[in-house]
């Protein structure tokens, strides 16, 4: 296989290959963009998705004449090898690259050419029968929606179990009476288990948008081809082909509603972005706010302990850290600056076509994974862990403006205030 340069570094293992697969024009794309700081075979999802959209073009393709069956079945049987991971050490190019992701189409095309051609006995050619009735157009976003739909199910799922974890919380504390605070000033009690509850509520809201915005994806261009037009495919191919690629993939999936729109504007996936992003930061305010709660343990508010999962100093002996609150901050700024990368691609699409595709692939995949990582770091080495029995938990809410507020119902706001005062002076 030629060498992917002296940059070329992955945390994934592959399986290699006896032989290339693919030619010249994924040559020319290693050369051109190097392997960047993520290959192409690093998203094995993208691998996938991308022998789907093949094999589902060589079904409908051969349903409506375009490629002989023979030829089909060659096609299919490559594509399905590279849907199921077979080559995946096939595809060294860069994912974010120049062109629209012509070059990515291309690494397919030509792989499941190469390797149709040997099932078949016969030549295959890349272009005029594996990317029979397609262009990159529409099958690079058709690939792209499949692969982010896949992806976004962990971060979905690891915010849910989040949401879980404060639940089981809030019901362990249920009755717990805490000092509720406005502008970090003191105010009324409330208990743990509203606390909680009021979280996990937020986590599940974002989870359940986040879903909701990822299923718009399920309307996909495939059929497009060139800017929407669907010049190159005949009649009854898109239908065809998204009807065959739904079964593929088991997914409700639908031919996008106006073609030209789909390729023109990507702003679906900017809104998948924003709600993570939300997510993200919302994690990273109920983190910060145990990080306050728990401040101490003898200067500060002390009202909950966090789980001291490792040392909190190198010269202070016994100290304990908020890693973990501060490792959840940390990733939202990380996953609002990918999610700005995303909003400019999405902004940057002129004209008819987006080609900004593949940064949104990788800030998206980016994004995803830092979810995922802060959601299920946060619940099991964290909000699991959680004790609500500090020093100060009783004290500080003893000092709470319930009785203020009952009384100033009773004689009214001016007096209760001279009575609030008079009280903190003897404090």
């Amino acid at each position: 296989m030629t060498s992917r340069g002296p940059a070329y570094k992955s945390s994934k293992e592959k399986t290699v290959s006896a032989e290339k697969l693919y030619g010249k024009q994924t040559e020319l794309g290693v050369q051109n963009f190097g392997p960047g700081r993520r290959t192409v075979a690093d998203v094995p999802a993208l691998v996938k998705n991308y022998g789907f959209v093949k094999q589902a073009a060589a079904r409908a393709n051969a349903k409506l004449g375009v490629i002989t069956a023979e030829q089909a079945e060659a096609i299919e049987a490559a594509a399905h090898e590279v849907a199921t991971g077979m080559h995946d050490d096939q595809f060294p190019t860069a994912l974010v690259l120049g062109g629209g992701g012509t070059t990515t189409n291309m690494n397919a095309n030509e792989v499941i050419a190469t390797r149709a051609a040997q099932i078949a006995g016969e030549k295959i050619h890349p272009n005029d029968h594996v990317n029979a009735s397609q262009s990159t157009n529409d099958s690079y976003p058709t690939a792209m929606a499949l692969t982010v739909m896949d992806l976004a199910e962990a971060p979905i799922k690891a915010l849910r179990a989040l949401a879980d974890e404060f639940d089981a919380k809030a019901a362990e504390y249920e009755d717990t009476v805490r000092l509720g605070r406005t502008c970090l000033q003191d105010a009324v009690t409330l208990t743990v288990g509203e606390t909680h509850r009021s979280h996990s509520a937020a986590i599940r809201r974002l989870a359940g948008e986040f879903e909701g915005a990822v299923v718009v994806l399920n309307e996909v261009p495939l059929g497009a081809t060139v800017l929407g037009s669907g010049i190159g495919a005949v009649e009854g191919y898109r239908e065809e082909a998204v009807a065959e690629l739904a079964k593929l993939k088991g997914r409700a999936l639908k031919p996008a509603p106006d073609m030209f729109d789909s390729l023109s504007n990507l702003d679906g996936y900017a809104s998948i972005a924003h709600v993570a992003a939300r997510a993200a930061l919302t994690m990273a305010k109920i983190a910060q706010d145990l990080r306050m709660l728990s401040s101490g343990p003898l200067g500060g508010l002390q009202e909950v302990t966090l789980p001291a999962v490792q040392a909190g100093s190198s010269i202070m002996p016994g100290k304990i850290n908020p890693v973990i609150p501060e490792y959840v901050m940390q990733l939202s700024y990380r996953v609002r600056g990918a999610a700005s990368t995303v909003e400019m691609a999405v902004a940057a699409g002129e004209l008819e076509l987006n080609i900004m595709e593949p940064i949104i692939v990788d800030s998206l995949i980016n994004i995803f994974e830092d979810v995922e990582s802060a959601a299920t770091v946060f619940g099991e080495e964290c909000v699991r862990g959680l004790v609500w029995e500090g020093s100060r938990l009783d004290s500080n809410a003893e000092v709470a403006f319930d009785r203020w507020v009952t009384m100033s119902a009773d004689v009214g706001y001016e007096e209760t205030t001279k009575k609030v005062r008079e009280y903190w002076a003897g404090a």
